[in-house]
């Protein structure tokens, strides 16, 4: 049990948000857009191409300008894949078009059983500028008190640096909160290191955390630890 948390720090994607396969996205949104068939297996790779190119330049991502050319750039990453002459504004519109983010649904429950705990809440990931838009699409923006995106500060985690603004916009000391995150060492090793408790969100049966850290298969558990 731990004992009277002010704060909890949730990461993202992972923990509280999950996203559909976007190569199938993609395949049907190129047929529309630009009226080619670039079929499956083109489809996987450029989506692969894609990932790994904004996994390098994420951080690039600080602001809404800078967002759109990292946007651009990350559809012009999946053209070679592709082979096809569409321009970069139909490929971006394709790519943004397949990216569908979705809630887990243990988080709303639990993010309204948390805040009845009178506990703050605030999003912290490894996103660029539109962990803010993707909250909003999923709902869960109305129902946490901030969110800090690791594009907009200039660190990411296991950095401390992102605990501590996240601590700022949450108004508690790191002896007062815990973070929750499905990573052992970006959210539960990181979270440690920063002075806050953690708790590993293993929805895949992912290996353990550091030891004494609490391991839950789901976050309708977590309201029960933080009493």
């Amino acid at each position: 049990m731990l004992t009277g948390p002010r704060a909890i720090l949730f990461d993202a994607l992972g923990t509280l948000l999950s996203f559909e396969p976007p190569a199938p996205h993609l395949r049907a949104q190129l047929r529309e857009r630009a009226g080619v068939d670039v079929g499956e297996a083109a489809a996987q790779a450029a989506i692969r191409a894609e990932i790994a190119y904004y996994r390098a330049h994420l951080h690039e991502g600080r602001d809404a300008e800078s967002l759109a050319d990292l946007r651009r750039r990350s559809a012009e990453a999946m053209r070679p894949a592709l082979n096809v002459s569409a321009p970069t504004g139909v490929l971006t519109a394709a790519l943004l078009a397949s990216l569908r983010f979705h809630a887990f649904p243990d988080a709303p429950p639990a993010l309204r059983a948390l805040r009845a705990l009178g506990l703050r809440i605030v999003v912290v990931s490894n996103w660029d500028h539109s962990l803010h838009e993707r909250l909003v699409e999923t709902g869960l923006a109305a129902l946490v008190d901030g969110a800090v995106a690791s594009a907009e500060i200039g660190a990411a985690k296991p950095d401390r640096a992102i605990f501590d603004r996240a601590l700022e916009v949450a108004g508690a000391p790191a002896d007062a909160a815990l973070h929750a995150g499905d990573s052992p060492e970006a959210d539960a090793a990181g979270a440690l290191a920063a002075g806050l408790r953690a708790v590993l969100v293993a929805r895949d049966g992912s290996p353990p955390g550091p030891p004494g850290v609490p391991v839950i298969a789901s976050l309708a558990e977590l309201p029960d630890l933080c009493e």
